[in-house]
């Protein structure tokens, strides 16, 4: 992590990771870059779903091969950039038939090395497999919910997925969060662990640096009136009144279990994750 010396207030507690250690280019490719558009929490009516949500510097996207559906061509690591609409670094990859795309990047892959994505290439970092293939004990990251239905799972920066075992066409695949889900063994996953694991690490030191991410502030109910928080009100400091934790809509919010007690795929998550403390 990169420290500032303390000559104003507002970097004094700062800290970012230094990208010249690990970015080798600041300019994307431009036929891989599109517009974007953010709609800020709102929907199509403008109407705002989701709170402290807007502003923000302007972002370009990276079109990035979560599928990696190209079998059996290796590819060799171009670059490593940042992207700002992840957390995790990307790089561009270039395949022996020249076509270039953006992947993410895992943490031990450098510019220069080569990587496969095939049914039976070797156990190496930033090759891709069928997770019924891995030997027990591996880390995958990008891995697939549905065979070919492309990476949804572990994208994050420092995020790894641990294969426990595979049985009766299932793997078992221990999450970060602790619990335990299986997956089809004909799904797909890249090895190793996402790249930025210091991300969580960032002390951004002042709210204008918020403001650039695209942050609004967030204000407590405690501090808001009757009218507009089920907290407002009272003389001074008051404790929030209620018994049970609840949201500005009064909706509970600590403790309640929200997942849907018959949803399809519950049947394939062995353990449940540990409750935060």
């Amino acid at each position: 992590m990169k420290t500032y010396k303390p000559t104003t207030s507002s970097i004094r507690q700062k800290t970012v990771v230094n990208y010249r250690e690990f970015l080798t280019t600041d300019k994307p490719k431009k036929s891989l870059v599109k517009k974007l558009k953010r709609n800020k929490g709102r929907n199509n009516r403008g109407v705002i779903t989701m709170r402290h949500k807007g502003g923000g510097h302007k972002r370009r996207y990276r079109d990035i091969d979560f599928k990696m559906e190209k079998r059996g061509i290796p590819a060799k690591v171009k670059t490593v950039e940042y992207d700002p609409n992840r957390s995790t670094f990307i790089s561009l990859v270039c395949y022996n038939d020249g076509e270039q795309r953006y992947i993410l990047a895992p943490k031990d892959l450098k510019v220069g090395d080569t990587f496969i994505a095939d049914e039976k290439a070797p156990v190496k970092v930033g090759n891709r497999m069928p997770l019924g293939n891995m030997p027990i004990g591996t880390f995958v990251h990008n891995v697939e919910l549905r065979p070919n239905g492309g990476g949804k799972l572990a994208r994050s920066a420092g995020t790894y997925l641990e294969v426990l075992g595979t049985s009766a066409g299932l793997t078992d695949l221990k999450m970060p969060s602790k619990e335990i889900r299986r997956i089809s063994e004909k799904c797909f996953g890249s090895i190793g662990q996402l790249s930025n694991t210091e991300h969580n690490l960032v002390n951004y030191g002042k709210a204008g640096t918020s403001r650039w991410k695209g942050i609004r502030p967030t204000v407590r109910g405690s501090a808001m009136n009757p009218v507009d928080h089920k907290y407002g009100g009272g003389e001074g400091k008051q404790p929030r009144g209620t018994k049970r934790p609840k949201d500005i809509w009064g909706n509970i919010t600590g403790g309640k279990k929200t997942r849907d007690k018959k949803k399809y795929s519950g049947k394939f998550i062995v353990k449940r994750r540990s409750k935060r403390k």
